[in-house]
């Protein structure tokens, strides 16, 4: 798979991809959260807190899709080394993870938002008005989802040559 693949089942959403790179080595570039902004269209900044990510962690970032510019803030709630990092949005109630498999020729990763408490009431009801709706917010978050992991896969695969 050397393009993500991307695709929504309700309110949750997944891209996955395959790098050439073992999950030992692709582990540090995902858990390298403060490179968000490099990799995602939607990510302007990202600051963690305490240093080096782990269970636990705060996250802060600042958003923008078009003129629209937010901040966000997160808690990550599963850290395992070489298999799954995951963090819940505190304003939105979603949890956003990566998790690693390794496969023949290196790793796959697959970037997934779930939505186990749905989504808040506050956040549904901008999104018709902000985002243009639903069905409009979720192909841009696919998109992005999508982008950030060929990104990911750039980055990982120019840094092991």
């Amino acid at each position: 798979m050397t393009e993500a693949s991307a695709s929504a089942r309700g309110t949750e959403l997944c891209a996955i991809i395959d790098v050439a790179a073992a999950p030992e080595d692709v582990w540090r570039f995902v858990t390298d959260v403060a490179a968000l902004s490099r990799r995602s269209p939607q990510v302007l900044r990202t600051k963690v807190v305490p240093v080096p990510v782990r269970l636990g962690s705060w996250m802060f970032n600042v958003n923008r899709s078009g003129w629209r510019v937010w901040p966000t803030s997160a808690r990550v709630v599963r850290y395992s080394p070489f298999e799954e990092f995951a963090f819940r949005m505190n304003e939105n109630f979603t949890i956003w993870s990566f998790r690693l498999e390794a496969v023949e020729g290196g790793t796959r990763i697959t970037h997934r938002r779930e939505t186990p408490q749905g989504i808040s009431a506050p956040v549904r009801a901008a999104i018709p008005v902000v985002f243009g709706g639903h069905e409009a917010f979720t192909a841009t978050l696919l998109e992005g989802m999508a982008q950030t992991l060929e990104a990911l896969k750039a980055e990982i695969e120019s840094a092991a040559v």
